[in-house]
Parts: C-alpha cells; structure tokens; sequence
C-alpha cells in the first residue's frame, strides 16, 4: 500500500515529487484530495470520501493534463457527491453516440489486421485489444475517449512498461485508422502527446570463447542425435537470420550455385539474404542428407522442425551460456560485424531491417569499436614519439 505525506498540493508542489514507490500526498486544504505519484515520475490527482456506502476513491485527472487548481475543483465536486450517496464523477457526463472503442477494434482487426499484417503480429494485437484494451476502454464512445483517460489507461499498465507501450501504439494506431475511416474526425486522436515509458532491451552478445564453448555444445548435441535442431542453430549463428526465417526454410528458397536464401515472405517482406561459404557447406550437407521439402526437417517425413527451444536450453546449459536466448545469436552477430568494421546500413542489410532506425540500436557498439581502435592507433604512434 502506498505511503501517504500531507502538504499544499500546487503545480509547483506537485511538479518536484518524486518517489521511489508508489505515494499518495493528501492536500492540507482540501481533505479527501491527493495526488499518487508513480516511480514513473507520472502524477494522478484521486478524490476520496465516505458515502453511505462506505469509502470510495477516485481518479481526478493526470498531472499535466489537467493542473493542480482545476483538479482541487473537480475533487471537492466529487467528494461532495460521494457524501451525499451520489455517483462520483469528476465532472456530468455529456451523452456522447457514435461507434464504440469495442466497435473500432472489431473493424480494425477484420478489416486491417486480418489483410495487411502477418499473423503473428495479428495475434499479437489480439492480444493486447483482449487483455487490456476492451476491458478498460471497449464501452466508451470514440469521440468521448479523451486523452486523460488513456493517460489513466496507460498509468495502470505502468508495471509492464513493454506492454503499455504496445497497448498504447494498438490504440493509437486504431484512432488514426478510425479517420480515415471517417468514424472520427482528423486529429481527433487521444493517444498523442502521451509519453511512452523508457524500455530496458535485454541485449546479450557473445564473446569469442563463448562462441567456442557453444560450438563444443552444438558437436556434443549432434553426436546426441539432435542433427535438425543443431545445424537451425548453426545456421543462426551464421547469419544472423530470425529463427522464423530459419525454420520456415523450403528446399526452393535456397540458392546454393547463387550463396543466398530468397526468402518470399521475412518479416520485413521478401528479401535475398547472402550466404557465407560456410553455410551454403553446411546447407549442401544438410539437404543432401534428405529429400524433404523444408531445410530443417522435423521427425516425420515431409514436415518441418517447429521448436528448437528445448534444444537450445539442453544446448546453452551444455555450454555454461545460462540465460543466454537464442535471439542473443542474432545481437552477437551484430555485433561480431560491427567489431569488424562493417557500417551500420551494410549490417541492417544483412539482418533484413527495412529501416535504419531499427539497426542503430547497435550504434553504442560502433562507438565502443571506434574507441577501441583509436586506442591501437595511437598506442602505436605513442611507441615512436614517447
């Protein structure tokens, strides 16, 4: 439970707070008025009072979104319905028609998602409009939904800041689609201006003797009868493919006289993706060794590997790389081209990323790598003029 402080509530007061958990300051003017303040950083005014019915607590507004003043105002409008047995509102309702949030999702998954995205992604939005989008917003109509209230929406998923993020792009992107549509009217969408949450990225490269630990592993777990799952994850290391890429290889998508995989549908569209000499060996042995029509075959005829997942954790414990996840393998190769001096758009080529933007995540490692040989350079020049 939160920890409560009393003070004078103003913009002022209320601008400087920080904590380090969850804190409710109560006003000393106005009882019953407070704001909770979030590690975060965000701030929600509440109202609170006893009614006939018992204590009840209410959101007022954001910090930002509405001032310290106005929120004093609708507090003591609500506290003083909460006393006399009333519906606590910060402020009357005004009847509001028109298509609903719920109505929005619904076209925008069948009429959007179903034809333009792939269905990971699809599913993936399903997701986020089922758990969090419909139960929180789904019965307000479109034109009232206001940006307090997805503020509010995104505050309570603060916990999980990858998916309040994610529920806060689904949503957006519905509001924009909903105009074109001409079920709102242009710029009428309430997600703007929201700040999104700092995300931590879980980046983990290899280094050159857990890349040799990991090879004795993947020897160790062929000579165990896993051939299908370790040449997928030899594969992997050496191009630094997506895993979905990797095992959704068909025979036809090779080229081997050519060096190259023509991958017809990546997730970034269809792309050519060329071929070390190294893997186009290994893709010679592992395609002559069947007559199948995937690359990575499964144990019956004719299918296709669909997990490597225990494998890949009876081969990382093999290899002492605990915690290390498969798609470290895409990271470390990254990383491993940026060490050897490749240019961030040449990796992002490489990698198959359709912006450049997405690629200069590994910037910080160009700069460690520049680093690095400014040092050799001039720890060369030092031994003649020092």
């Amino acid at each position: 439970m939160a920890k409560t402080k009393h003070g004078t509530l103003s913009n002022r007061a209320v601008g400087k707070l920080a904590v380090e958990k969850d804190t409710v300051f109560w006003d000393r003017e106005l009882t019953g008025f407070g704001v909770r303040v979030y590690p975060t950083g965000s701030k929600v005014y509440i109202a609170q009072a006893r009614g006939p019915e018992g204590p009840k607590r209410v959101a007022v507004g954001r910090h930002g979104v509405i001032n310290a003043d106005e929120a004093r105002k609708r507090a003591a409008h609500i506290i003083a319905r909460i006393k006399a047995g009333e519906e606590a509102v910060p402020e009357p309702m005004k009847p509001a028609g028109g298509p609903t949030v719920a109505e929005l999702c619904a076209r925008y998954m069948e009429e959007y998602v179903a034809v333009r995205c792939k269905p990971g992604t699809a599913a993936l939005y399903r997701s986020v409009i089922d758990r969090h989008v419909l139960p929180a917003l789904g019965r307000l109509p479109l034109t009232a939904l206001s940006r307090a209230q997805v503020a509010e929406f995104h505050e309570n998923l603060y916990e999980t800041p990858a998916v309040a993020n994610m529920a806060l792009c689904v949503l957006s992107a519905m509001y924009e689609q909903a105009a074109r549509w001409g079920m709102v009217p242009e710029g009428c969408n309430p997600c703007r201006l929201i700040m999104k949450y700092p995300e931590r990225r879980r980046e983990r490269f290899l280094t050159d003797s857990e890349f040799t630990r990991l090879g004795e592993a993947l020897d160790e777990a062929e000579a165990r009868g896993g051939a299908s799952a370790v040449a997928a994850i030899r594969l992997l290391a050496l191009t630094g493919c997506r895993r979905s890429e990797i095992l959704g290889l068909r025979r036809e998508d090779v080229a081997l006289a050519a060096g190259e995989f023509r991958l017809p549908d990546s997730k970034t569209g269809a792309r050519a993706m060329p071929l070390p000499p190294e893997a186009v060996e290994l893709l010679r042995s592992l395609l002559g060794a069947h007559d199948g029509p995937w690359v990575i075959p499964g144990r019956k005829p004719g299918t296709r590997l669909a997990n490597i997942d225990e494998a890949w954790r009876t081969i990382r414990g093999l290899a002492d790389l605990e915690g290390v996840r498969l798609h470290d393998l895409r990271h470390s190769y990254a990383s491993r081209a940026l060490a050897l001096g490749e240019a961030l758009p040449v990796i992002g080529k490489l990698l198959g990323h359709s912006r450049l933007e997405t690629t200069s995540r590994y910037a910080h490692l160009a700069r460690d790598t520049a680093q690095e040989a400014a040092e050799r350079v001039a720890a060369s020049i030092a031994e003649d003029i020092l």
